[in-house]
């Protein structure tokens, strides 16, 4: 990629603004005073929330002290900028960055890499202790807190200590972060594989589920939509203040050999004697895509959980935690304006002569501001994290058993109407879907722009399964999947055998792969990345179609006759890891026996029709015995939900059994039909490619055929004549 600096500008003077100018006339980058101040913003925004909202105030009863007051939300503002700086130094060593310094995709340790690629995997690893240590910090304190009393090294503290950790959910969840921090932070230190990085990213990514399921969104009235909003928001924050400050912390190193940052200068020596270009464009335009995703995630998830615990518009503008989520609003709002100009102005303007050096400048003062911001809002969040909200976040004593079990209130008796009408949304099913809906369609205009063609069938297929994976995941077969089993059975089948079909024959890989652009720098895009997948190990073993059934059949009967089962029931990670398994098996099943796709292999069209035989077997199996059993499953939640309507639980899991055989049977006869078809459709292509061959050479090969067959009528003939001859003597 041209370098800006190569126009040789006149060296400008000292100039006040925060981007550095180096020897060259390039704009070096951000200055380390200038990344401390965005620390600094963040612990005064923390101080002026605290004060505001009274949250650091001492308390009539049990009160732990000033130390735990203030040391508790110091420590998790460390820990949550710590998370955020892990995850951004990770996607971008995984998706932004190239790995080696000459630009390859080598494996060889020997090849050196990136000085970028480097300096933020060490930045990250840095950041992997400081939350490790912040978790333990706030495990400590958190304890110290709901006690009510000061640190204290005596017996009795520690063993308290202890059963806080291992027999209390707060003290759990922080248990479990501290764990998985010190795992990735291990990692970071040892692992410089793409592929490790990107495992490593993932588990840090399951560090902030314990976070999400505590505090307010635990316990909200709709908690699960609290849970899953916050889980999102959380995911969408770590990524855009993360990459934000992998941006200030890289900015001296983009530019590579141009750069005259003292910090960045030995680096640079490196990129230069590899020759790397000025990799900062590229850069920037990668993470603008994902800061876009991240501010509509950040924005429209903290909407949602905002309104779970504000239900008046007096909550709102006439209290402390209202005004603070206002506050986090509006700066939410500019940070994304800050994104537009970079993406509208700047971006265009890096690599263009003339204008180059000053859109540098701006460039890097755009992230000073964002770095600004994004302290002093992220020390807001920790406030609001220590204020109550305006709605109680405690159970009421007198709470029904359905919603002591399932954390929601009976709905009205089923009716037909209801299968239409008894929604509670979803937001970790929604946000999937859109932003499949979203990606799609921002594919299909690429292609079309390109002036290739594509399908408007698998276009309508596509959101036709979207609209299905929508209704059965926050429609009333959710709603009433949680308090009858006949209707569970119906949001199970349905999620694993009717919105697969669909989302199989949208082809969404086959689209990604058309437009999504392929790299040459080194770097691996999602385009890199979905290709590694398909061909992986991993993918040939899920997509073998003899596991595939096994997994689709055999799945059913090991969760519903063990304990799995009941803990989808009672537990929220439960339950949304059992939408995800069934959606997965469902999706693979069909997408090895109808999909056009590209996978590993492929299963000849007979063993595919024996294999939907054999799980149509499997299905009518499962069915007549769950129909037949007189043993109730999960009998501690169905049968203590007190519904006093509808039948009794165990004929409702009887009737279960026969929607499981039913609605089993017509999708799969479906799928065979398909299969089928396409079999049929085969071997019509396999006629016309022969007789185009044939027409191409003059049937040279029926030719060949019949004078095969004529040389060995002659033979006989030969032999006939022989043997009369020897019979005469």
């Amino acid at each position: 990629m041209p370098s800006a600096a190569k126009s040789r500008p006149t060296v400008p003077q000292p100039s006040p603004t925060p981007g550095r100018t180096g020897a060259s006339g390039s704009v070096a980058g951000i200055s380390r005073a200038w990344q401390f101040a965005g620390l600094a913003a963040l612990f005064l925004g923390l101080a002026a929330a605290l004060l505001f909202s009274g949250a650091a105030a001492a308390r009539e009863v049990s009160d732990p002290g000033a130390l735990i007051r203030w040391g508790l939300p110091i420590s998790k503002a460390i820990h949550n900028v710590s998370l955020a700086t892990v995850i951004g130094g990770l996607i971008f060593a995984v998706g932004i960055l190239p790995r080696n310094a000459n630009g390859s995709r080598s494996k060889d340790t020997a090849t050196p890499e990136h000085p970028a690629f480097s300096r933020a995997l060490a930045v990250a690893a840095a950041a992997g202790a400081a939350w490790t240590l912040s978790a333990i910090a706030v495990l400590v304190l958190t304890y110290s807190d709901v006690a009510g009393q000061s640190l204290s090294g005596d017996a009795e503290f520690t063993r308290a200590l202890v059963y806080f950790m291992t027999d209390i959910e707060t003290g759990r969840a922080w248990l479990a972060v501290t764990i998985v921090a010190a795992v990735v932070t291990t990692a970071l230190f040892g692992v410089r594989s793409l592929t490790g990085l990107a495992l490593t990213l993932v588990l840090s990514l399951v560090g902030m589920v314990p976070i999400a399921l505590i505090g307010h969104s635990s316990s909200s009235s709709d908690h699960e939509g609290a849970i899953n909003s916050l889980a999102l928001h959380l995911v969408g924050v770590s990524a855009w203040v993360g990459g934000i400050i992998m941006l200030a912390v890289l900015s001296g190193i983009l530019a590579g050999a141009k750069g005259g940052a003292k910090a960045g200068a030995t680096a640079n020596a490196g990129a230069k004697a590899a020759g790397k270009a000025d990799i900062t464009e590229p850069t920037l335009r990668r993470f603008s895509s994902l800061a876009g995703f991240a501010f509509v995630l950040v924005f429209a998830s903290g909407v949602i959980n905002a309104s779970i615990r504000i239900t008046t518009w007096h909550d709102l503008f006439g209290s402390a935690y209202g005004q603070m989520v206002l506050a986090k609003a509006v700066a939410t709002l500019m940070l994304g304006g800050i994104g537009l100009m970079h993406r509208q102005w700047v971006i265009p303007q890096l690599n263009r002569k003339g204008g180059a050096l000053s859109s540098r400048r701006v460039l890097w003062q755009l992230v000073i501001a964002e770095l600004l911001i994004m302290g002093a809002t992220s020390g807001i969040a920790v406030a609001l994290g220590r204020s109550a909200p305006p709605q109680p976040t405690t159970f009421a004593p007198d709470a029904s058993p359905a919603f002591i079990l399932s954390g929601y209130e009976l709905p009205p008796e089923l009716t037909p109407e209801r299968w239409l009408t008894e929604w509670r949304l979803d937001w970790l099913w929604i946000a999937v879907a859109a932003f499949g809906l979203v990606s799609y369609f921002l594919g299909v205009a690429k292609v079309l722009r390109r002036g290739d063609k594509w399908s408007w069938f698998r276009s309508i297929n596509w959101v036709i399964g979207l609209v299905v994976l929508t209704y059965i995941t926050s429609g009333p077969p959710s709603v009433y999947g949680r308090v009858l089993f006949s209707a569970h059975m119906v949001d199970h089948m349905a999620l694993t055998m009717v919105a697969p079909i669909f989302l199989v024959l949208g082809a969404p890989v086959t689209l990604a792969l058309r437009a999504l652009p392929a790299r040459g720098d080194g770097s691996r895009g999602l385009r890199e990345w979905l290709l590694l997948f398909v061909h992986s190990k991993f993918s040939q073993l899920v997509t073998h179609p003899l596991f595939a059934a096994a997994n689709f059949a055999g799945s059913i009967v090991l969760f519903y006759y063990s304990d799995a089962f009941g803990y989808a029931m009672r537990d929220h990670v439960g339950h949304e890891l059992m939408n995800l398994h069934f959606a997965l098996t469902g999706y693979i099943f069909v997408l090895t026996m109808i999909g056009t796709d590209p996978l590993p292999r492929r299963a000849p069209y007979p063993m595919r029709l024996l294999l939907l035989l054999a799980t149509m077997g499997f299905h009518a199996f499962f069915g007549v015995a769950i129909m037949g059993g007189t043993n109730l499953l999960a009998a501690d939640y169905f049968g203590n939900l007190g519904r006093a309507w509808g039948p009794s639980a165990l004929l409702d899991q009887q009737m279960g059994g026969a929607v499981a055989w039913g609605i089993g049977e017509v999708p799969t006869l479906l799928v065979a039909i398909g299969v089928a078809i396409m079999w049929s459709r085969s071997d019509a292509r396999e006629s016309k490619r022969t007789d185009r061959a044939a027409d191409r050479n003059n049937d040279a090969d029926l030719t060949a055929y019949n004078d095969m067959f004529a040389k060995l009528a002659e033979r006989d003939a030969k032999l006939a004549e022989r043997n009369s001859k020897l019979e005469g003597r």
